[in-house]
């Protein structure tokens, strides 16, 4: 009941902000081990807003260092819960002095766009950025990464780490998450994307973007409970010049990936009434 109750609060999720704990450590000094700190615009304590749906729920505060593998890097593993600016309106998650401006078309279809019409309220990937607005985990392997989310019928994207290139653009095949090659510089997991169809939502605000789309993606853990990520998003289908936004994932030091069951008859999402980009 909770995974298809979850589908009709898409179209009327209210977009949160994940507050900055105050007890948040930095991890001891690895000198070269390419760390960076949290990004400066995180929000402020207490400013978060709790909102409908298991991938609202706030975790509990943990502190501490971040974990580190045999290897002496660190450990992206855990349960994580995603930053809500990222799956409601990502213009919230702008890193400061940039600017997401629509080319017209875009942003035609953009103020078009209705909340039922989500390719996620009904059942399918939520592509790259937003991912997944419910908890997920990172699986790490020689030579694959592995994002595993809980929604939408558990579904999973893969990050080629055997320092193989993209194929030709020619040769890609668009689909929901891309073609996704990453590597490793000291502490920070750096993920370049590209190869990806046009049917997803960035958010549940509805912005749009075209098979142009490239994204990079780093991603940081400064300490035990936060998982930073810096996305550069350049789409010239869609915008008029890349942008970066900023993000901090928090660790549910109890959470579990639980069973989901996405409905693909789900009627919930016709009833929902308005533009897409009304959530803001």
């Amino acid at each position: 009941m909770r995974a298809i109750r979850s589908v009709f609060l898409t179209g009327l999720l209210v977009v949160s902000f994940v507050p900055m704990p105050s007890d948040a450590q930095a991890p001891p000094a690895n000198p070269g081990s390419g760390a960076s700190q949290p990004p400066a615009n995180l929000p402020p304590p207490g400013g978060s807003v709790r909102t409908p749906g298991r991938g609202s729920l706030e975790p509990p505060t943990v502190s501490g260092p971040a974990p580190r593998l045999p290897n002496g890097r660190v450990d992206f593993s855990g349960v994580w819960r995603p930053d809500n600016r990222f799956v409601g309106d990502i213009s919230r998650a702008l890193k400061p002095g940039e600017k997401m401006i629509l080319l017209p078309a875009a942003e035609k279809l953009f103020k078009s766009r209705k909340a039922g019409d989500d390719p996620e309220a009904n059942c399918l990937p939520t592509g790259v950025p937003r991912m997944a607005p419910y908890p997920w985990t990172i699986v790490e392997t020689p030579k694959l990464i592995y994002f595993l989310f809980e929604g939408n019928i558990h579904s999973f994207r893969q990050i080629f780490m055997d320092g193989r290139k993209h194929p030709a653009t020619d040769d890609l095949d668009p689909t929901w998450y891309g073609h996704s090659v990453g590597h490793w510089e000291g502490d920070t997991l750096v993920i370049d994307t590209v190869g990806f169809n046009d049917k997803f939502w960035f958010d549940f605000a509805g912005h749009p973007h075209t098979e142009q789309l490239h994204v990079v993606e780093r991603y940081t853990r400064p300490d035990l409970g936060n998982l930073m990520e810096e996305v550069t998003i350049d789409d010239p289908g869609a915008y008029e010049k890349p942008f970066t936004l900023q993000g901090r994932n928090r660790l549910d030091p109890k959470g579990e990936i639980m069973e989901y069951i996405c409905q693909e008859n789900n009627q919930d999402p016709t009833h929902i009434v308005g533009p897409a980009h009304s959530v803001n």
